[in-house]
């Protein structure tokens, strides 16, 4: 093509179509991530749903990513069926996750914060439309796939104690119980004149930085920030996704002093700007995409459910003796008296989709880092995009060890879901996944 500025000799086809919708609920919408109810009071900046599709060799994939708390079954799948008959789109090939906003509504029903009902009822029609806005504007795309690295943003939330224990927090501990993943991923997505189109990022932070506790308003948090920093680079147009990775235990907090803020909308300026520009760094320095075998595979693997023990018990017994307990362990006490899962299967629904050398996949629930590098560790692919919080939610996923230990987002009731082993399974499930994808579309990456 004349006008391309790019070298697209042998380029396999590739079309592209990217679209955003805001999806911000009423004011007085109750804000999700916490232990009580945060009503909100005014709306910071937009949350959106974010749509990008990708087709190959006549086969379309579809990523979406929404600023919400989570992504649940009875949201995602009357989407994914909207999607299919508005686009004929298969569910398979559609990915849909949550950035993880705390500064957005609960999605969850039958948690602590009410859920505003009447808004979830519209979100499957919203990510199914803008998923369709994406379809029928599709283009002749080139996609520029890069890898840069953030090690000070980031920090493992959780710290080992010199008993070998594990707690939430920095304090009278000898130091980070894990390393982050580090890794920022980024894919441009051109037209055939060289326009940005879109931007995919992958990176694994907690989306809880703008707000904290005691914020009333709506916002994306970083994300959006992010997504406000790129489109000061490529214009307003640009549609700018973020697949959160594994990052159940990572906060933004340092493990050493610093003078920047610690949170609050500064502190998440600076974390979008700066992922932001590692993203286009990533990409401005990448090679076209090449190859373009693509494919998709979605399995529902079945993971024990966490089954109260003795010791679980005795924890609550030694709560139910107390009168000063803070709101999560109340939560905790109401919750294991209400468990109903013991002995029970978790039905998770795994996915994989392939487009060349990447590879992308749908985790469901809130993903300790070290699951996470080690699926990226067994990849077949030269860029493995983790997204977390994607097609539905069962609590945090910690690795075996940690979940023995106990801390937030290890201990069950209060955060885990599934068997201490649970987060294995899936992992190895999400290997013998990706060889499989590979092997049946083919061609190999670069």
């Amino acid at each position: 093509m004349p006008d391309c500025p790019y070298n697209t000799d042998g380029l396999p086809q590739i079309r592209a179509g990217a679209a955003q919708t805001v999806i911000t609920p009423p004011v007085g919408t109750s804000l999700a991530g916490y232990f009580q109810d945060r009503v909100s009071e005014s709306v910071r900046d937009d949350l959106h749903c974010r749509a990008l599709v990708l087709e190959a060799s006549g086969e379309k994939i579809v990523l979406v990513s929404c600023d919400l708390i989570s992504i649940p079954r009875d949201i995602a799948l009357p989407a994914k069926e909207r999607i299919q008959k508005q686009t004929n789109i298969a569910p398979d090939n559609v990915l849909i996750c949550a950035t993880h906003t705390h500064t957005g509504p609960e999605t969850r029903i039958g948690r602590v914060v009410p859920a505003n009902t009447d808004y979830l009822a519209t979100l499957p029609r919203l990510i199914a439309d803008t998923v369709a806005a994406a379809d029928a504007d599709m283009f002749e795309a080139l996609l520029f796939t890069g890898r840069e690295e953030e090690h000070q943003l980031g920090t493992i939330r959780l710290g080992r104690k010199t008993d070998g224990s594990e707690v939430f927090g920095k304090t009278h501990v000898i130091g980070p119980a894990r390393d982050i993943d580090p890794e920022v991923l980024a894919v441009i997505v051109r037209d055939m004149r060289g326009r940005v189109r879109a931007v995919l990022v992958n990176y694994a932070n907690h989306v809880d930085v703008i707000g904290g506790g005691g914020a009333k308003f709506l916002s994306a948090d970083w994300p959006g920030e992010m997504a406000k920093a790129v489109a000061g680079v490529y214009g307003p147009d640009v549609v700018t996704l973020l697949l959160n990775g594994a990052c159940g235990d990572i906060n933004h907090h340092y493990w050493r002093p610093t003078r920047h803020p610690t949170g609050g909308p500064v502190k998440a300026q600076q974390i979008g700007r700066a992922i932001a520009g590692l993203a286009v760094s990533a990409g401005e320095k990448a090679e076209p995409l090449d190859t373009a075998s693509c494919g998709a595979l979605l399995k529902v693997v079945d993971i024990p459910h966490y089954t109260r023990d003795q010791a679980m018990r005795r924890e609550v017994d030694a709560l139910r003796a107390r009168h000063d307990l803070s709101a999560a362990e109340s939560y905790v006490v109401k919750a294991f008296d209400e468990w109903d899962l013991d002995d029970k299967m978790a039905p998770l629904a795994l996915q994989v989709l392939r487009l060349g050398d990447l590879v992308f996949v749908g985790l469901p629930g809130e993903i300790f880092t070290d699951w996470g590098k080690e699926i990226k560790r067994w990849s077949p692919a030269g860029f493995t995009f983790i997204a977390e919080l994607a097609n539905d939610w069962f609590g945090y996923i910690p690795t075996t060890d940690q979940a023995r230990r106990g801390a937030y987002g290890a201990k069950p009731i209060l955060s885990r879901r599934l068997d201490a082993d649970g987060g294995r399974q899936m992992a190895d499930a999400v290997q013998v996944m990706l060889y499989e994808l590979w092997s049946a579309t083919g061609e190999s990456g670069q």
